[in-house]
């Protein structure tokens, strides 16, 4: 073993590189992917109301980081736990660098916020302070405030009779010093602002004008507080800890949730904001009775809750928004009248979301759950929204005398209860739930269709990129994939038995799953790249994905790169690979698509010994990131897709594509900074080009005689 350790090492020098310099921290690439978010919304190319949408984004993606990678980084913290990062640093470095760079988005996003507010005013959108308030508008605000909010509010004096009350995660609360007009005596209240009441209130009158809730409540404080006066006041929005702990003996998987769900909420306080101007007292105050130190506040000078203006995102502007999205139907579908097993017994084919109808999917089950044929449905669950119409084709399905076996992975993290409840329509309507792993997450995107067909039984099967959401499906990019192909159905099969008897499937015939083999498939394939290369032949490795942190793939992608295989990765969000240094990493190009989509698909192209793209390159399909959660710590599917025209529309239109936007990417810089691409004569966008352009696939006879792939520059 230490032979060949070393062996290696002398091969590719960079292994004798510190690990700082090989790899980016995790978290301080999720920081700067939402600063990239952030920046769109300075973007003048976009619509002013949807550059509110992408600061809005940011602000929730921020506090989804701070409930839980941060709070898992503090645990570590108060554990004492000094484990190093696969970068090399301490939690307590993680953090410090961390809370750093959190405050340069927080400072941009405040900054930001101050520039579109003056930009919709002018387009006739205000949000006003207390003093701009006419007359008339104070007298309805007052009969607004008595009859929507008052009856609501619960004011809290904060002294020994009276304990701190409990705020709940991402709460606002306005912190009061008030003293008595007839005796002086001071008082410290609290007034907890319900989520019952929405966060901005729009005035009556043609004018479109807006004041935040929590000036609505002060403007009226002597109604709650009569015969006081206020001394000082202030705001603050707690984040609270929203990780799981869930014990891996569990006798009742669904009570073990439930009960977990009920403590998430009370979970301990991570991050306070406040406003700048808090008087010391309130601060102290607020400080000690939630038990934090100043480490974990952060005093903001602008609004608090950034996420929620996009409730100022309002109808009758169509001019400040995206143009509406109006997906397509695959066309080879509409030419079998809709029948999508017709459609999938000509030819397999591939679905492209959002510039295609995620209706087609439901179809698919919708048609399965009334066809007398079908005798059977499989189906994962990750995330499917609410009034699902997949779970409503479920259930009609069972109800219909179908075999209906639903996998509900109850993991989905802030999905739980939801999926809970899903779970348990399913059940009384006779669909066989199953729960999957206790350590494992089910994440792979599958659905099977078991029809009879003249007495055999025949297997239709949807692999997917993306979740059975169809609110989701209309803003991430993602791929659905239709095929009657017996070996992958032989497959599909053989993974539901996995999932629901955890009997391990000897050996797939094409399809590679995680937690066992995709990883080790990857690196294969990287090495027969890498043998081409070494044999004078072109070498190459497109792929596209949300995540790069795995440290052994990386490793293998820098061996690559030495080695001569050209090396192109879309990676929308973390990527802890260092692209460009030369002697490790100088033939990996590193490029981050941030636009009116969220990209979403998993591709994997290797050329196979043939300049890309190329009709003999391998192309695969996958649920799964390159992280070592996704690789060994979930259930994930990658598939090759072998059809020539659905190969051709994933690696001549899709990653071609990606590979040539110059309108919406950023580069990776070897120290870790982006820079976004600046086009140089012609602009191509990813995202216009598939809203414009139909996909190959699935476009039947339409397709005769039309030439739809791309071309990269030489």
């Amino acid at each position: 073993m230490t032979v060949a350790l070393t062996h290696k090492k002398d091969i590719y020098p960079f292994h004798n590189l510190p690990v700082e310099e090989r790899l980016i921290n995790r978290e301080l690439s999720w920081l700067r992917f939402n600063l990239r978010v952030m920046e769109e919304s300075n973007n003048s190319d976009h619509p002013l109301l949807e550059r509110l949408r992408f600061l809005s984004i940011s602000g929730s993606n921020l506090d989804e980081f701070y409930m839980v990678r941060v709070a898992g980084i503090r645990g570590q913290i108060t554990a004492g736990v000094e484990k190093i990062s696969n970068e090399g640093l301490t939690p307590q470095e993680q953090l410090d660098r961390i809370n750093d760079l959190a405050a340069r988005l927080i400072n941009d996003q405040q900054s930001c916020w101050t520039s579109l507010v003056g930009k919709l005013r002018r387009e006739g959108i205000n949000l006003i302070n207390i003093e701009d308030i006419t007359p008339e508008e104070m007298r309805w605000l007052e009969s607004y405030f008595l009859e929507s909010v008052f009856p609501i509010l619960t004011p809290l004096a904060v002294d020994p009779a009276h304990p701190f009350p409990f705020i709940p995660n991402l709460g606002f609360s306005i912190v009061l010093d008030l003293e008595n007009n007839d005796d002086g005596a001071t008082l410290l209240a609290l007034l907890p602002v319900p989520r019952q009441t929405k966060r901005f209130v729009r005035l009556p009158g043609d004018a479109v004008r807006f004041i935040s809730v929590e000036n609505c409540i002060c403007l009226f404080l002597n109604r709650l507080f009569p015969n006081y006066s206020i001394r000082g006041e202030a705001i603050f929005r707690l984040i609270r800890d929203s990780e799981m702990e869930v014990e891996e003996e569990a006798e009742d998987l669904v009570r073990v949730f439930e009960s977990a769900l009920k403590r998430r909420r009370r979970g301990q306080v991570i991050r306070l904001d406040v406003n700048e101007d808090m008087p010391e007292n309130l601060l102290k105050m607020v400080k000690r009775e939630l038990h934090i130190t100043s480490k974990e506040i952060v005093s903001i000078s602008g609004i608090l809750g950034i996420a929620e203006v996009d409730q100022l995102i309002v109808d009758g502007f169509p001019n400040l928004k995206f143009p509406t999205l109006d997906p397509r139907f695959p066309q080879r579908v509409k030419e079998k009248g809709g029948d999508c097993f017709a459609a999938i017994r000509e030819k397999d084919f591939i679905v492209h979301h959002p510039f295609e109808s995620f209706d087609v999917v439901v179809s698919f089950l919708q048609q399965a759950a009334l066809d007398p044929d079908v005798v059977a449905i499989k189906q994962t669950l990750y995330r499917v929204g609410d009034n699902s119409p997949i779970i409503r084709a479920l259930i009609d399905a069972a109800e219909a005398g179908k075999s209906v076996t639903a996998l509900v992975e109850l993991k989905a993290r802030f999905d739980e209860a939801q999926n809970i409840k899903w779970a348990r329509d399913m059940e009384r309507a006779g669909v066989q739930v199953v729960y999957g792993f206790m350590e494992l997450k089910t994440h792979a995107k599958i659905s099977v269709i078991i029809r009879r067909e003249n007495d055999q039984l025949r297997t239709y099967i949807h692999y997917g990129t993306g979740n059975y959401h169809p609110v989701t499906a209309k803003i991430y990019t993602d791929l659905s994939f239709f095929t009657d192909d017996e070996a992958l159905g032989r497959d599909a099969v053989h993974i539901f038995n996995y999932l629901t008897g955890y009997a391990r499937p000897r050996q797939l015939e094409k399809v590679v799953i995680s937690p066992f083999d995709i990883r080790r498939r990857l690196m294969a394939l990287i090495d027969r790249e890498m043998e081409f290369a070494g044999a004078g032949k072109p070498a190459s490795l497109w792929a596209k994905m949300n995540a790069l942190v795995d440290p052994v793939i990386i490793d293998k992608l820098y061996e690559a790169s030495c080695a001569g295989v050209s090396i192109d990765l879309v990676v929308r969000g973390i990527c802890c690979l260092r692209p460009g240094v030369p002697g490790m990493s100088e033939n990996i190009r590193v490029k981050s698509i941030v636009g009116r989509f969220l990209e979403h698909a998993r591709i994997t192209c290797f050329g196979n010994g043939h300049k890309m793209p190329s009709p003999r390159a391998q192309v695969f399909i996958s649920s799964s990131d390159w992280m070592p959660r996704n690789f060994k710590r979930r259930v994930e599917a990658m598939v090759p897709i072998e059809n020539p025209t659905v190969k051709s529309q994933v690696l001549d239109q899709i990653m071609v594509a990606n590979l040539k936007d110059n309108v919406q990417s950023w580069c990776l810089q070897p120290d870790h900074s982006y820079k976004r691409i600046v086009a140089e004569g012609e602009r191509f966008s990813v995202h216009d080009y598939f809203l414009k352009n139909p996909s190959l696939s699935g476009m039947g006879k339409a397709i005769e005689g039309k030439e739809f792939s791309l071309r990269l520059k030489e």
